[in-house]
């Protein structure tokens, strides 16, 4: 048999079958062109998943399984996303949408950095750990805490969102109503709006050259290209959200103390450039530096896949 993973985030829909070797030999995906109703969004979802089915050459009594991945809070028991802010769905009856057009197969859901992780840690960077932590630099930060191969999400099945832990009580605001939290630091959208107001600041910074003078185009990877370039500006700018990302991780860190957490996102593909320098800061801020055992940080290695294959993967 075989199971479907969905990985629904705020551009695009991917779906994926997956065999049992954790493989994706299908797959299909659509703009999730947001906003717009919970209905339309999920009759998109049904058609990502027959055709993955149509193109692996099979038939939906050949799926074990529908596996979703959404941004925010999920109520498992009742089938139903509670809350997820970027695609402006409240109490939405997930699982009734897509059995409505797909009956029969069991349907279940978790949220998307959930996900991510579950599949580094099954069938990723953490495959034999016993406890993991996925941490995804993206839109926000997403994250995912897994014990003894299954996922720790507390009592109303929203916990390790640990991109809302604050590292400043006074700083930003964010969306989900508090102020400082790290994804408002250490996510890449705001690593693009830091390279942003560093342009602001500098108007002799090579990132408008690399932005073509067009600060609109400023990306997550400005800062630090432009860095390797020898822009003094660029390297303040990757220097302090190397700080934010260090931050939070000791928090996880002196928190949990996992075997290891590893980094996703497109952030993820500076690697060493990223990494190394976050070592360093944790090595000397946390509260176990002196203990033989330490966490290990590493980056995470499915790549976009995470979330399809971990969506596939969960069940309860």
């Amino acid at each position: 048999m075989y199971k479907i993973g969905v990985d629904l985030g705020g551009t695009n829909i991917a779906a994926g079958v997956i065999n049992e070797k954790f493989e994706i030999i299908a797959r299909n995906s659509r703009k999730t062109n947001v906003p717009r109703s919970a209905e339309e969004i999920f009759a998109d979802i049904v058609l990502c998943v027959k055709e993955a089915v149509k193109a692996a050459g099979l038939e939906m009594k050949d799926i074990e399984s529908i596996g979703i991945g959404t941004p925010g809070s999920v109520n498992k028991e009742l089938g139903r996303i509670e809350y997820a802010n970027n695609l402006y769905f409240e109490k939405v009856c997930a699982v009734d949408l897509i059995n409505k057009e797909i009956p029969g197969v069991k349907v279940y859901l978790e949220n998307d950095a959930n996900c991510a992780a579950l599949g580094e840690a099954i069938a990723g960077v953490g495959a034999g750990k016993k406890s993991f932590v996925a941490i995804t630099l993206g839109t926000g930060v997403g994250s995912g805490y897994i014990l003894d191969g299954k996922l720790v999400t507390g009592c109303n099945d929203a916990g390790g969102e640990f991109g809302h832990m604050v590292i400043n009580f006074e700083g930003e605001m964010c969306n989900c109503g508090r102020r400082g939290c790290w994804e408002r630091y250490a996510s890449a959208t705001a690593l693009v709006n830091q390279t942003k107001a560093a342009m602001l600041k500098n108007k002799d910074s090579k990132m408008w050259e690399a932005c073509g003078g067009d600060i609109n185009n400023a990306s997550g990877r400005t800062a630090f290209d432009m860095m390797r370039a020898g822009d003094k500006t660029a390297k303040e700018v990757v220097d302090k959200y190397i700080e934010y990302i260090a931050v939070g991780t000791v928090n996880v860190i002196n928190a949990l103390q996992p075997d290891m957490i590893c980094f996703g996102g497109g952030i993820s593909n500076e690697k060493e450039n990223l990494l190394a320098p976050v070592r360093k800061l944790i090595d000397e801020f946390k509260y176990s530096r002196y203990a033989d055992t330490q966490t290990e940080i590493c980056s995470a290695t499915l790549g976009n896949d995470a979330g399809i294959i971990g969506a596939a993967l969960v069940e309860y």
